[in-house]
Formats: structure tokens, C-alpha cells, sequence
């Protein structure tokens, strides 16, 4: 309990930071929306003039981009490229933090299992992000009923808000994998946003193929079928959870078992 608080304390910071970004973020595109919806046949003009693989590679679908569901998962992309950062961050600072701040010694004297010390500090970096998405949620609701000009589904609204906590989630066991096997991380940030962007790029690639989405999270969630169907994807649910679970079950067992690098 000690060592999840004392996570838990060190994540503060950046939790709060990370939090305020993506409320941040997602106030300015929807404060955009009352205006782009009184001319919302110039601005789907503007997006014709896209190539079809480029609308199809950013989530573009010109048909729906009038209603408020429409314009969220058009800019939702977007905040979730941020949370994904965010995850994998924390992630890989996990692995690497005692190793660069040189306490991994003065850790594993204490009288607690490895099990136990990589238990603590994954459940308090997934309470962070859990906070996150909470704050996000409900800021996102009150935005959404104070810029809406007519009516729209809260159902569909949460189903496309929760895809931001199960891709973090996603990202956040990928990065546990990365940082067991490859602990000395000089710029934790530096990594973190290399293998994000370099997903982020995989899930425009692939956008055009449907088997080529099982290789990006970013890919996982069909924003327009959320739309049309309320719900996910059973297929890509399922592969997103196997992959979670997976990662962490593999993490935990490399953690157990490699040497750790002392001063």
C-alpha cells in the first residue's frame, strides 16, 4: 500500500497536467462547433477537397460531420493521439525510474516481492489514468449540452469518449512490455512519443485495409461504426483485451525473472 500511495503522489503532477491538456484540447474543437455547424456546407466542401485515403486515414466521414457525435470522433482522433502519450509515458517510466534515479537497490531490500513492488506501480498508473478519463468524461458532457445545437445521442457520445481509457489502456500494457525488457531509458518523453506517433502513422497506413488495423490501437475503434450501430467491434474489442492482457501477464513474468541493474 505504501508503494502504490507513494505512486500514486509522484503521478500527481503529471496527472493533472495530462488531464487539463486533453479537457483543454477537447474545449477548443468543440467551442469550434456551433460556428462550423451554421456553415457546415462550406466546411464539407473544405474536406472534399481531400483526397478519399486521406479522409478515410484521419476518420473523416463527410456525411455525419454536421451532427455534434460526427464532429467529436472527427477531432476525438486527436485527443486520443494525446492520451496515448500520456500512457505510454507512464508506462515506460515504470521500468526505468529506479534505474535512472539509481534506487532500484534501496527497493528491492525491502521486504516486499517483485510481484508486489510492479503490482503497486502499474495499479496506481492505471488509477491516474483512470482519474483522467473520469475528469475528461464529465467535462466533456457539460461542453457537449452548453455547444449542442439540436439534439444528440449521450449513448454514442460515451460509447466514442470511453474508446480514449481502453486505447490508453491498450498503449499503457504495450509500453510495460518495452519498459521491463529495455530499462535504461535516457528520455522517457523522447521514447514515449516515438513509438506513439510511430502507431499513430501504422493506423493511417492501414486504414485502407482491414486486416492491417489489428497492428495500431489507434485502429481498434471505428468511430463510424460506433455511430451507426452503438457499439464496438467484437473482434477488435476482443483483440485489444487479449493484448492487454497478454502484455501485462508477459511483463510481470520478465520483470520476475531478469536481473536488475543496481548502482
Amino acid at each position: 500500500m505504501n508503494i502504490f500511495l507513494y505512486e500514486l503522489k509522484s503521478y500527481r503532477k503529471s496527472t493533472i497536467i495530462w488531464t487539463l491538456a486533453l479537457t483543454s484540447l477537447m474545449i477548443l474543437f468543440m467551442s469550434l462547433f456551433p460556428s462550423i455547424s451554421k456553415e457546415i456546407d462550406e466546411f464539407k466542401k473544405l474536406l472534399e477537397g481531400f483526397p478519399e485515403g486521406v479522409r478515410k486515414a484521419l476518420g473523416i466521414q463527410i456525411d455525419s460531420i454536421g451532427s455534434l457525435n460526427g464532429y467529436y470522433s472527427y477531432f476525438f482522433l486527436y485527443v486520443t493521439l494525446c492520451g496515448a502519450i500520456q500512457a505510454m509515458n507512464l508506462a515506460i517510466s515504470i521500468g526505468s525510474k529506479e534505474i535512472r534515479e539509481k534506487t532500484a537497490d534501496f527497493l528491492l531490500t525491502k521486504p516486499v516481492t517483485r510481484t508486489k513492488i510492479l503490482y503497486s506501480k502499474v495499479l496506481a498508473a492505471l488509477v491516474s489514468l483512470l482519474l483522467t478519463n473520469i475528469v475528461y468524461v464529465i467535462s466533456a458532457i457539460i461542453v457537449a449540452n452548453l455547444v449542442k445545437v439540436d439534439s444528440f445521442s449521450l449513448t454514442i457520445f460515451l460509447l466514442i469518449s470511453t474508446t480514449l481509457l481502453l486505447t490508453q489502456f491498450i498503449m499503457f500494457a504495450l509500453g510495460m512490455i518495452i519498459a521491463v525488457v529495455w530499462s535504461r531509458v535516457k528520455s522517457v518523453l523522447t521514447l514515449s512519443l516515438g513509438i506513439v506517433f510511430a502507431f499513430f502513422v501504422i493506423g493511417m497506413v492501414a486504414a485502407t485495409e482491414e486486416a492491417g488495423r489489428y497492428f495500431t490501437p489507434f485502429k481498434y475503434f471505428d468511430y463510424t461504426y460506433i455511430m451507426n450501430h452503438a457499439a464496438y467491434e467484437w473482434s477488435f474489442l476482443m483483440a485489444g483485451i487479449t493484448l492487454i492482457a497478454v502484455s501485462m501477464v508477459l511483463s510481470f513474468i520478465i520483470y520476475n525473472n531478469k536481473d536488475i541493474h543496481t548502482v
